[in-house]
């Protein structure tokens, strides 16, 4: 089981890494972002993949999709300079209650 959690962290980092490069890749205008887009969901999709034979899919794909959208959140305001307001503070904390209800509802 501890190795499913390892292979959906890998795939949130992968997921994380292929939104970046969409945003670096300036609408596909720039070759190497715009092949790891492609890379980095394909590896991601494989870990997380390897992370449901243990992990029930409303778990696994609640904390993917909730972690990789507070973490590209948080990379936007901080490296690409997007704007931080109190909605998007509170609607990025209420994304992870969800992830932590959705974990603690089993």
């Amino acid at each position: 089981m501890v190795n499913s959690w390892l292979y959906l962290i890998a795939a949130i980092l992968f997921e994380v890494a292929g939104t970046t490069s969409m945003k670096l890749s300036e609408g596909f205008t720039r070759t190497i972002p715009s092949v790891l887009i492609f890379i980095c969901y394909g590896i991601c999709f494989s870990f997380l993949t390897l992370a449901l034979k243990k992990i029930e899919v409303s778990i696994a794909y609640a904390v993917w999709s909730g972690l990789g959208t507070t973490v590209i959140a948080t990379i936007g305001v901080i490296w690409f300079r997007e704007s931080m307001s109190l909605t998007k503070l509170f609607s990025i904390a209420l994304i992870i209650i969800g992830v932590i209800g959705v974990n603690s509802a089993k």
